[in-house]
């Protein structure tokens, strides 16, 4: 249950400062406590634990509790020390943190879900807890009464959530790849809209409430930012993991996105600058390069005496292209293609070396990452995952300010 503490040397790096370990178990979720040397961890061990720094550096676990079903959910609420824990089971506990943190109350059960509980979120103004679940719904129960106040079902199961606390809108992401937009009201819902745009199941959401955007991470390895407040739709497409995307979180002072993948991916992304929306792809039967027809043409070929070619897409301009017309690569950051993609041949010719200039940074977190959380305010990040270890991160030499002060240093 050692800590691992490591001297801050001058980079533009992440800095490990802890490495807290103990569980059993996959680490479910993470949360730093605010103004605190603190971190709480809910694990698939059925335990939660608080961690306090001790005097020696070392964190150690000052609450151990066990829960009676495997730990998949969490969420705190500083201000009144309430932290609601969602279980394998479907069920949703709170407790009451003491002011000392070495004593945790149980307070309520709520049966939100039939199934295993994907997110929570608790609102105080309306005392509601909110979450999803594998039973493919979205569930709202009163934290005073304890009862059910309204439920919405999805086709797939919902593996993620975000909540706008002043409008009541929640966004809802799903297995087949869907974000989903509702308004809750106190015993129905209503929805909005629904998002499109990712090939793979959505595993992360962010909403800023302020330029009001919202960012997606999903199992293809990409992150989407879509335009709430403009209703614009997709507008960005960032592509520079490689591996799902378990985790993202915008730092609305300084518009950097800092996102996290499975196979231990940290990138943060520059988002203070005009970027260019990727195309979408066009369709067509032939190249729309050199006109050769695809593989299901069967007229043209049969006209033209000709093998039909496989269709590709120039992710540049989105045209469909044949290999031969499309045989270079090349990274365009400002599209969000931080690795080389395929690009048409003239696309490629109009790319000037100074357009490849990266416009995020990538870091190695040498661990299974399956969540992450972010004190911004101390510039302090925690990431956890299937290995059952813990991280402490300084993110302030990569973020390039001081979040604390306000001060930026650009």
């Amino acid at each position: 249950m050692a800590a691992e503490i490591h001297s801050r040397p001058q980079s533009s790096r992440p800095v490990l400062l802890s490495k807290v370990e103990g569980h059993q178990d996959v680490v479910s979720a993470a949360l730093l406590i605010p103004k605190e040397d603190g971190v709480i961890t809910a694990s698939e061990d059925r335990t939660i634990r608080v961690w306090l720094k001790r005097d020696s550096g070392q964190y150690w676990p000052s609450i151990y509790h066990t829960m009676s079903s495997p730990c998949s959910a969490m969420a705190y609420h500083h201000d009144s020390r309430r932290i609601f824990v969602g279980q394998d089971n479907g069920a949703i506990m709170e407790f009451h943190i003491s002011e000392d943190f070495n004593k945790m109350n149980f307070v309520k059960t709520y049966p939100e879900q039939q199934n295993r509980v994907s997110a929570i979120t608790f609102c105080l103004v309306s005392e509601w807890v909110i979450s999803t679940g594998h039973d493919k719904c979205i569930s709202w129960m009163c934290t005073r009464s304890g009862s059910m106040l309204g439920r919405h079902y999805f086709t797939s199961w919902a593996s993620c959530l975000q909540y706008d606390y002043e409008t009541r809108h929640a966004f809802v992401g799903d297995y087949s790849g869907q974000i989903t937009l509702l308004k809750l009201e106190q015993n129905t819902s209503s929805v909005i809209t629904t998002l499109k745009g990712h090939e793979g199941s959505i595993t992360s959401l962010w909403w800023d409430p302020v330029q009001r955007l919202l960012f997606s991470g999903a199992s293809d390895h990409s992150i989407i930012m879509w335009d709430i407040g403009g209703r614009k739709g997709r507008t960005l497409l960032l592509q520079g993991h490689h591996d799902k995307v378990q985790a993202i979180c915008y730092i609305q002072l300084t518009r950097q996105l800092v996102s996290c993948s499975a196979d231990g991916g940290i990138a943060v992304w520059n988002m203070d600058i005009s970027r260019e929306e990727a195309p979408q792809w066009l369709e067509s039967d032939s190249c729309q390069k050199c006109e050769q027809p695809f593989f299901w043409n069967i007229k043209q070929m049969w006209d033209t005496k000709t093998l039909g070619l496989r269709q590709h897409h120039c992710r540049k301009c989105g045209q469909a292209v044949c290999g031969k017309c499309s045989t270079k690569r090349s990274s365009y950051p400002i599209m969000g293609f931080e690795f080389q993609v395929r690009v048409c041949d003239s696309c490629f010719e109009s790319i000037k070396d100074e357009d490849r200039t990266s416009l995020a940074t990538f870091h190695e977190g040498k661990h299974n990452i399956s969540h992450m959380s972010m004190d911004i305010s101390r510039g302090l990040m925690v990431t956890c995952g299937s290995d059952r270890i813990v991280k402490i991160w300084d993110m302030t030499p990569v973020v390039g300010c001081s979040l604390a002060t306000g001060f930026s240093s650009r």
